[in-house]
């Protein structure tokens, strides 16, 4: 009977340190250079941003943070190097249950930090990097109207506000066909409602029924599925 319970014993913890695992986000890595601050791992909830777990590292830049989640989602790395100032002090990335290596440096926290293990953040790097270029298209033609050569030049302004109104065009026509390429990414919902909401509904309709049913059921997905019925 004492071998029964052991092994019924057993089953029971082997089978919840899996189900522990397969749902376990593990994020860390190394801030280059930094000698002391406080790290912490966080999250919108309920509209507000609230820490997760907190860090503090004195002489070593290494950490790790270990946090259950249900799906993939958008997480934040602040760093307090406690100098008064949160100012380019926070990583955005998109987690997933597994492990995430986060590598940057202390003074330039937040600039193109290496981000390895999840592929709903490749995926969310993918689209940003494509879309800070007609961002910045657009501040281009928008410092070139405000020259006073152009602006007493009706024909060129015109021209130019036919540059930045094809940009716009552009711009949502690239994140509808990533949309539509991407409907197994739980990245996609979220980039439709945070980067293309202002597009034609009957394109991002379209988006939403490419999504699998996963993704659809997400937490991102529902809320576009919310969105659209408006």
């Amino acid at each position: 009977m004492k071998r029964i319970l052991f092994f019924l014993v057993l089953g029971i913890l082997v089978f919840s340190c899996k189900k522990s695992t397969e749902n376990s986000m593990i994020v860390s890595g190394n801030i280059k250079g930094l000698k002391k601050g406080t790290l912490f791992l966080q999250q919108f909830k309920d509209s507000s941003l609230v820490s997760l777990d907190s860090l503090e590292i004195k002489g070593d830049g290494t950490f790790s943070f270990s946090k259950e989640i249900s799906e993939p989602d958008v997480f934040y790395l602040y760093l307090d190097k406690q100098d008064n100032n949160d100012i380019n002090d926070r990583i955005v990335f998109f987690g997933e249950p597994g492990e995430i290596t986060i590598n940057t440096s202390w003074n330039t926290f937040d600039i193109d930090p290496e981000v390895f293990g999840s592929e709903s953040h490749e995926k969310f790097t993918e689209f940003n990097e494509m879309f800070s270029k007609f961002n910045i298209k657009d501040l281009e033609l928008s410092q070139l109207a405000m020259l006073p050569q152009f602006q007493e030049d009706s024909l060129a302004m015109d021209s130019i506000q036919q540059k930045m109104d094809q940009n716009i065009v552009n711009r949502y026509r690239y994140a509808i066909n990533f949309g539509l390429n991407n409907g197994d990414s739980h990245v996609t919902p979220y980039l439709m409602l945070n980067a293309a909401k202002e597009a034609n509904p009957k394109y991002l309709d379209s988006v939403y029924e490419t999504l699998s049913p996963d993704v659809a059921a997400s937490k991102y997905g529902k809320a576009l599925k919310k969105y659209l019925e408006k």
